[in-house]
């Protein structure tokens, strides 16, 4: 190919941020669930709802980021064979 490929990395201060968002939501959330007026079991099931609900969050995530990869992968080989075709292509060579 032609190209090199630029590898997309993201800054220290978004997975900073990222991983601050993260832990005061999951920090507001536990506390608000520790301070709910409810029964035991009330309170315990909302807990493990919200940890389901994180965890099926990431798996979305690295499904989605996975299927971006793969689609990536398929355009850099279609591309390499266009360029190759290309290349070999002499407009003015006779049939």
């Amino acid at each position: 190919m032609s190209e090199t490929p630029v590898k997309q990395q993201n800054t220290g201060a978004f997975y900073g941020q990222a991983v601050a968002s993260f832990s005061i939501a999951m920090a507001a959330t536990a506390i608000g669930i520790y301070c709910l007026s409810a029964d035991a079991w009330v309170r315990g099931f909302l807990g493990i709802a919200v940890l389901y609900l994180v965890t099926s969050a990431f798996t979305l995530a690295k499904v989605i980021r996975d299927r971006q990869e793969a689609g990536q992968i398929v355009s850099r080989v279609d591309q390499a064979r266009l360029e190759k075709l290309l290349a070999e292509y002499d407009p003015f060579e006779k049939p």
